[in-house]
């Protein structure tokens, strides 16, 4: 194909894609608001498990958007690991910002876990507390700590699959005794809930800190965490 013919094609291309969005566009306009969503969520929160809704939404609801969400991380994670080792991180603290780090990341770890469990009732679960969870390995990798406080090898790797491997048990769970994948009975829907958020708690967790650190994690014996 020559140079004209190629631009001549992607002019079509890119006239064509935009006469389709236009269209759709217009449908879209001409239809007119139709029944929101929130009204249909509160309606079906009593029966959701939880008391904030949006929690309901993102693990009883909507739980398909979170597993794969989950599914996002854990393969960013596996292509950071195929990049090779990691570097060698920051020289050890001294002794201010090591007591610093002392108080602070079992502060971030309580705050953690306080997110998760509120998160049924009130702003917070799995993915916040996962974050502040990160925020811990963070801080520890800035204060000297090669693996940001994470285990090494294999149970790293256990750590960062265990939000999608819940989800995937609770769901297939559910289909062996009769109920849909990831369709929570009404009774027991809330301690399902909690199951699947805290270990997505701990793979959001893992999975952000591994990212943080770079490259794939240490196997072998572990060694002093301090570089």
């Amino acid at each position: 194909m020559t140079g004209a013919a190629l631009r001549a094609f992607v002019t079509i291309a890119i006239a064509l894609a935009a006469g389709v969005l236009w269209w759709v566009f217009s449908l879209a306009l001409l239809e007119g608001p139709g029944e929101r969503l929130a009204p249909l969520a509160a309606e079906a929160l009593p029966r959701s498990g939880v008391g904030n809704p949006v929690t309901a939404v993102l693990l009883n609801f909507r739980a398909y958007d979170t597993l794969l969400e989950l599914a996002v991380l854990l393969a960013a994670v596996l292509g950071i690991w195929a990049s090779g080792p990691p570097d060698r991180g920051f020289a050890p603290a001294e002794i201010v910002l090591a007591g610093l780090v002392d108080w602070l990341v079992p502060l971030l770890i309580l705050a953690a876990g306080y997110l998760l469990w509120v998160g049924g009732q009130a702003p917070g679960g799995a993915f916040q507390a996962g974050a502040m969870l990160a925020a811990a390995g963070v801080v520890l990798r800035l204060a000297g700590t090669p693996r940001a406080g994470l285990p090494r090898g294999d149970w790293q790797r256990v750590l960062v699959v265990a939000g999608v491997a819940a989800f995937l048990a609770v769901g297939l769970a559910l289909m062996a005794i009769g109920h849909g994948f990831l369709t929570y009975p009404p009774g027991h829907a809330k301690w399902l809930i909690l199951t699947i958020e805290t270990a997505a708690t701990l793979a959001i967790g893992a999975t952000l800190a591994a990212a943080y650190v770079g490259g794939s994690p240490p196997d072998g014996p572990p060694g002093e965490d301090r570089a």
